[in-house]
C-alpha cells in the first residue's frame, strides 16, 4: 500500500487534453502516466471528501491512497454509460474513508453502553432488528440511479452540502438538489414498501 504516498511526479507526456473517462481508459491497460493525471485532477478533492469524513489528515492520506489503488486495480470496470469518472472515482475513495472509520471504530473496541448512542439496542432481538433494517436501507440505496445514489450517500454519509457536491461533481446545484429530492423520494417509497418509513430522513 505504498502507492501515491505523495504526489506523483508530472505525467511524462502530455495526457491534459483527454476526458476523465479517456484517462480511465488508459488506466486499465496499465498506463500510470494516465493514473498520475487522474490523481493531479481529483487528489486534492478526493482528500477533501476523506478528511471530512475521517477526520484525520494521516488516516484521510491512507483512504485516498488506497481508493487509487483502487483506480488503477478495477479501471477496467468502469462503465462511461452508467456515472461519470469523476464520480466513480469519489465514490471509491467514500466508500474507503468509510472503512476506514469502520476499521478505526473496531480497533477502539468501545463497548456499546459507553457510546453516545440513546436508541442503541440492548438486546439480541433489537441488534438483529437494527441490522435487518440496515439492509433493506442498503438494497433500497442500490435500485436507485447511481446518480441518486451517489448524490445521497456523500450528502448524508459524507456529510457534504449540496453546494460542495455541486463543486466536487462539476454539477450545476439545481441538479444536485433534483438528484437529492429524486432519489430521497423514490428511497422512502421504497422503505414504505418494506415496512420502513421511518428508518431514513
Amino acid at each position: 500500500m505504498t502507492l501515491l504516498t505523495a504526489p506523483p511526479p508530472p505525467a511524462t507526456r502530455d495526457l491534459a487534453h483527454l476526458s476523465d473517462e479517456s484517462l480511465l481508459s488508459l488506466v486499465a491497460a496499465s498506463d500510470d502516466d494516465a493514473l498520475a493525471e487522474l490523481y493531479d485532477r481529483f487528489g486534492r478533492v478526493a482528500y477533501g471528501l476523506a478528511l471530512r469524513i475521517l477526520r484525520d489528515e494521516a488516516l484521510a492520506q491512507d483512504a485516498v491512497q488506497e481508493a487509487f489503488l483502487g483506480v488503477w486495480r478495477s479501471a477496467d470496470r468502469f462503465l462511461a454509460e452508467r456515472a461519470k469518472a469523476s464520480t466513480w472515482i469519489l465514490t471509491l475513495v467514500h466508500r474507503r474513508a468509510v472503512d476506514l472509520v469502520r476499521r478505526e471504530d473496531r480497533r477502539r473496541g468501545e463497548p456499546l453502553e459507553s457510546a453516545p448512542e440513546p436508541a442503541a439496542p440492548e438486546t439480541t432481538e433489537d441488534e438483529a432488528t437494527l441490522g435487518f433494517q440496515r439492509r433493506l436501507v442498503q438494497e433500497a440505496l442500490s435500485q436507485l440511479s447511481p446518480e441518486q445514489r451517489q448524490a445521497l450517500e456523500l450528502g448524508y454519509y459524507g456529510g457534504l452540502t449540496q453546494s460542495e457536491l455541486a463543486d466536487q461533481l462539476g454539477q450545476p446545484l439545481g441538479t444536485i438538489k433534483s438528484r437529492m429530492f429524486s432519489g430521497l423520494s423514490r428511497l422512502r417509497a421504497l422503505l414504505a414498501e418494506a415496512g420502513l418509513e421511518q428508518s431514513y430522513p
